[in-house]
């Protein structure tokens, strides 16, 4: 699953507007926005274009996600098959949604991979990851090599959902194999050491 297909987030219960039938309920969409005038614009514009009423914006400018974009988190009100509109507009109008629909990672799983980690492209191997496992990467780090000679580690964090954590780590094991990295993986329960 492309990483554009994540979580949509519902944090608020549905009301009713003065005694309607529609509901309308508060929503969480994490987007990467790319650090350009104009780009958290483009983003809101398909949001007021479908009749969503802003909550909050938080935009982590001093922070960059693993391609190197800013995290843009958006609260939103509005009924969910507006909603749904809003999130097809947003990925049409080219914005990366990371989080959107229902909350469908709900297990975790952290892998380090070892070896020439930056000359091996670490954000095609994410993408990678991401398109082949039906998992998400929540978290990197990089631990880059005090000299020569010396291998480079990064530090996956993968949210997959329930029962597909084996099938991410196949996953990242294949690619690993790939670029010449080698992959110690988190001990599960029942597991030996």
């Amino acid at each position: 699953m492309p990483y554009d297909e994540r979580i949509i987030h519902h944090r608020g219960i549905p009301v009713t507007s003065s005694g309607s039938t529609d509901q309308t309920g508060t929503y969480t969409v994490r987007l990467e926005l790319a650090d350009e005038p104009g780009e958290l614009l483009r983003a809101l514009t398909p949001i007021a274009d479908n009749g969503g009423n802003l909550l909050s914006i938080y935009h982590e400018r001093g922070r960059l996600t693993p391609r190197g974009r800013i995290p843009v988190e958006v609260d939103v009100e509005s009924p969910p098959d507006r909603f749904e509109t809003i999130v097809e507009d947003l990925r049409a109008a080219g914005v990366n949604v990371i989080r959107a629909g229902e909350e469908r990672y709900s297990e975790a799983v952290t892998v380090i991979l070892v070896g020439e980690v930056i000359d091996a492209d670490l954000s095609a191997l994410l993408s990678r990851i991401e398109s082949c496992a039906g998992a998400t990467v929540d978290e990197v780090a990089v631990t880059a090599p005090r000299g020569d000679g010396e291998p480079a580690s990064a530090r996956l964090r993968l949210a997959a959902a329930e029962g597909r954590v084996e099938t991410a780590v196949a996953t990242v094991r294949t690619i690993a194999e790939e670029a010449d990295l080698r992959v110690v993986e988190e001990l599960t329960a029942g597991g030996s050491a």
